[in-house]
């Protein structure tokens, strides 16, 4: 690892950060020390970057916000890259926005939002960022990132860089080409949103902002709704339901304002949330004969 490091600092292929505490880097302030971060400078870069770690059999990860992980305790002993340089922002035309997968999803709407372009409402209390969001096929309020991209430029397995129409990503409820096709990096996106009032956009902004903290637990660090709903049903309520509000296991808990929110309550460990996660997946699974799909993407457990 130490010779990798030598070398992306020689090539200056971008910052390092090493030994750091993933609890900074995670919406659910948990994980373990990751042997190094590298926020690679532009493309060239994060192609070098992964030829390097190939080279050298280190395992990587490309980390966004966080907003969605849940880390083990133990170290993670490969380069986990950061994208946070590719955060350019440019508009195209009156409606069409091309924007790097860096860029924070949340600022990205109020971008938006000052050249009253509409579309993008739903994206306001996301804390994500844009590469992110396509990756999950991010939404609220019955829309998603499905209904806003027009296309995605990424990074292939064999490190072509390719454009993906809006058809290519396949959308759906929280998934998209990304998720089932693993290696494929989301590089930039554009978006094409819809003319609006200026007045109107920041009215359905607030409006949600306020509905947002009135029913999710934001006081507390977590990773949003960890269960996907079932077709025809809603998670939270059927947690609800079996009376598991307020369970906790240490310091993880099941929100008691949103029983689809498990939060980091009393410095939770990854292990207690993940415990928390599959009791109440079997939970539900014995009540209901539901198979609950968990959110979050669980890292370095195996």
């Amino acid at each position: 690892m130490d010779n990798v490091l030598e070398i992306v600092e020689k090539e200056n292929i971008g910052k390092i950060e090493q030994n750091v505490s993933l609890i900074k880097y995670t919406t659910y302030k948990v994980g373990g020390t990751a042997r190094a971060i590298v926020y690679p400078r532009n493309v060239n870069c994060l192609i070098d970057l992964i030829k390097l770690c190939r080279e050298n059999n280190i395992k990587y990860k490309i980390l966004g916000n966080g907003s969605n992980l849940l880390f083990s305790s133990k170290p993670y002993d490969g380069i986990l890259i950061k994208l946070d340089e590719f955060n350019k922002l440019k508009f195209s035309g009156p409606n069409k926005i091309v924007v790097g997968a860096g860029y924070s999803l949340i600022k990205l709407c109020l971008v938006a939002c000052k050249k009253s372009l509409a579309g993008l409402e739903f994206a306001a209390g996301i804390p994500g960022c844009v590469g992110g969001a396509v990756y999950m096929n991010a939404g609220a309020y019955k829309s998603d990132m499905g209904y806003v991209v027009q296309s995605v430029k990424v990074l292939t397995p064999d490190l072509k860089i390719i454009n993906l129409t809006n058809k290519e990503m396949n959308f759906h409820y929280r998934t998209s080409f990304l998720q089932t096709h693993p290696g494929y990096i989301c590089l930039e996106v554009t978006l094409k949103l819809h003319k609006g009032k200026k007045e109107a956009i920041e009215e359905v902004i607030k409006e949600r902002r306020q509905r947002r903290i009135s029913s999710q637990p934001l006081e507390y660090p977590s990773a949003g709704s960890v269960f996907r709903n079932p077709e025809g049903m809603f998670a939270g309520q059927m947690i609800e339901e079996l009376g598991l509000k307020g369970m906790r296991k240490g310091g993880a808990m099941v929100s008691e304002k949103h029983a689809n929110f498990i939060i980091n309550y009393d410095h939770a460990t990854g292990e207690e949330i993940k415990e928390l996660i599959e009791y109440v997946r079997d939970q539900v699974k014995e009540k209901y004969n539901v198979e609950m799909k968990v959110e979050q993407e669980f890292v370095n457990w195996e």
